[in-house]
């Protein structure tokens, strides 16, 4: 397994690796937090088609503020974040868009994630302890509902442990339906059908070395 990077990724080189993989033509939903980085790296040309949960098709990159993208309060992606149209863009009512997240019409969608295990089981709204604020928002929706759903997060927590897990231990959103992990230290296919997560590349360190942080 090819170590292809001299240092970990940045979270911006992480997003920029996920939206290589995304295959031209797609309709593509982006979670909140750092997926939304991927639109910043989408050439308009691929004729990917970026949804929001809030109710917008076409939604372009972050908005800045510069000429080409003045900033619009009223154009924001579901994180209240302000962003830019692509030509074509619509929008429409919240329930017409969790209609297509439920209806399975969105090839892939980006999540983060606390933890997810070797099963591609995806825990992302809770981490179980009395005083966090849990956040569903339409992560249920979206894990069952894409026909691919890929994870973009920090292979590690803050105290060193890992989030890729043998079983996940926080409340799960979703049973068997992560295909990919997307990390600052390696990209790593999981899943039900799987004999165990996959290595596919690593970014700053060996894959022996991956391999012992995660025992």
């Amino acid at each position: 397994m090819p170590c292809t990077a001299p240092e970990p990724l940045t979270p911006a080189a992480i997003a920029a690796r996920v939206a290589r993989d995304i295959e031209p033509g797609s309709f593509v939903n982006l979670g909140i937090g750092q997926p939304t980085l991927v639109a910043d790296h989408l050439p308009p040309d691929a004729g990917i088609v970026l949804h929001t949960e809030n109710g917008m098709l076409h939604m372009g990159p972050a908005a800045t503020g510069g000429p080409e993208d003045p900033i619009d309060p009223d154009l924001t992606n579901a994180g209240k974040q302000p962003v830019t149209e692509r030509p074509g863009a619509s929008y429409f009512h919240q329930a017409d868009s969790f209609a297509m997240m439920r209806g399975g019409h969105l090839d892939v969608c980006v999540l983060g994630a606390f933890q997810v295990s070797v099963a591609g089981d995806l825990a992302n709204w809770h981490t179980g302890a009395p005083d966090a604020v849990p956040g569903v928002g339409g992560a249920m929706d979206l894990a069952v509902g894409a026909r691919r759903l890929v994870v973009m997060m920090t292979l590690f927590a803050k105290d060193g442990s890992p989030k890729l897990v043998p079983s996940c231990t926080y409340p799960l959103t979703g049973v068997g339906c992560v295909q990919r992990v997307y990390t600052d230290a390696a990209i790593l296919d999981v899943g039900p059908h799987l004999p165990g997560a996959v290595l596919v590349e690593t970014f700053g360190i060996t894959a022996a070395e991956l391999a012992a942080r995660l025992r």
